[in-house]
């Protein structure tokens, strides 16, 4: 948490002193920060910092490339009139256990078109997912938020 204080500092230093205030150099004050971080963290104390933020970046590549194929997947559904829909609700067992990461979670999936995230239950164990194209094999929509999107996030989270 103190490098990434560090980090937005020298963003904001860099800002200061290019006088540009906008996002697009903020960004680059911070990609500079963030280099010169990792280059002096052999002088400062090592920090997860570098670590987290290779996951972070690998898990919003990941959620954006599973939107895009989600969009196209709903797209075909909708653009094809004789698609016969096997639409369903998924109990998903989960992994995540705080507030946050239940609530990360739960809103992940609502973001992906075709799901909805409807409920969690009382112990907090199981989160209940809408899917407008469940298939015949819901093992498999199970699966792949688990091993997929949760380990991730998770990944992220921890």
């Amino acid at each position: 948490m103190k490098t990434l204080a560090m980090n937005l500092l020298l963003a904001l230093v860099w800002v200061a002193l290019t006088r540009q205030f906008n996002v697009a150099n903020f960004a680059l004050g911070f990609a500079i920060g963030f280099g010169t971080l990792w280059l002096a963290q052999r002088v400062l104390e090592p920090s997860l910092y570098f670590k987290k933020a290779v996951h972070v970046i690998a898990f919003a590549l990941f959620f954006i490339f599973e939107v895009i194929k989600a969009n196209i997947q709903i797209s075909y559904i909708v653009i094809n009139p004789r698609y016969q829909l096997r639409p369903g609700i998924v109990a998903i067992p989960l992994d995540a256990r705080t507030d946050a990461e239940i609530t990360l979670l739960a809103n992940l999936i609502t973001l992906t078109p075709g799901t909805l995230s409807i409920d969690v239950s009382a112990d907090r164990k199981v989160l209940y997912i809408h899917v407008v194209e469940l298939g015949e094999h819901p093992d498999q929509f199970r699966r792949k938020i688990k091993e997929r999107l949760e380990r991730r996030l998770l990944e992220v989270m921890r």
